[in-house]
């Protein structure tokens, strides 16, 4: 009998202990839909003519975040995409494409982990690889990669413990010198607003 006792009493601290660690489970991951908005500021060309003449196209793209929570309250968040190709325009005019891949990674403070409406704020740094320049024919170019800040705010609203609908904004950095036959001819400004909305599942 004392054999039996013993083993059910094991038995309920180990599956005590396995929900204990399933409720706080570190990893949280998130699928999102993210909008795009470019700022679009950039430089005069060669010197010259109006400001703001190079502007790169608005998009939609999916996005995963995969965040680690150190606490209740704190958590490291790393963005991921696949590269993604964008429109280049001088004037309105389309003058090429180019595909940048930008992972970033953030600090997170959440409110309020314990509720089922969480806002959090972020900051982070963002490291931007560009590729596949196609501009004006071949002859124009941008450089290979960016650093640069991101903020940003968002709230997870929960659906059960495991489950949650997010809603997240976020501000980057993204810049690029502009070169024309190896000379450098502007300075675009990129600073995409981001605008996501998806689902999280907390492990």
């Amino acid at each position: 009998m004392k054999k039996l006792v013993l083993a059910l009493s094991l038995a309920s601290v180990g599956f005590i202990s396995a929900e204990a660690i399933a409720q706080d489970s570190p990893w949280l991951v998130r699928a999102r839909v993210v909008n795009i908005d470019t700022a679009n500021k950039s430089d005069q060309v060669g010197g010259v003519g109006a400001e703001d003449r190079i502007t790169v196209g608005k998009k939609t793209i999916p996005e995963i975040d995969i965040s680690y929570f150190f606490s209740p309250n704190v958590s490291a968040e790393l963005i991921l995409t696949y590269p993604q190709k964008h429109d280049v325009y001088l004037d309105g005019n389309n003058i090429g494409t180019f595909k940048h891949l930008p992972p970033t990674l953030s600090a997170q403070y959440h409110f309020a982990p314990n509720a089922s409406i969480n806002p959090y704020l972020g900051v982070g740094v963002n490291y931007t690889n560009i590729s596949k320049v196609n501009l004006l024919g071949g002859k124009g170019s941008l450089e290979s990669s960016s650093f640069g800040l991101s903020f940003q705010a968002g709230v997870d609203f929960a659906i059960d413990k495991n489950w949650s609908l997010n809603l997240d904004v976020k501000k980057v950095q993204i810049r690029s010198d502009v070169k024309i036959a190896g000379a450098k001819a502007s300075a675009v400004k990129v600073d995409p607003l981001l605008i996501g909305v998806g689902v999280g599942y907390r492990f």
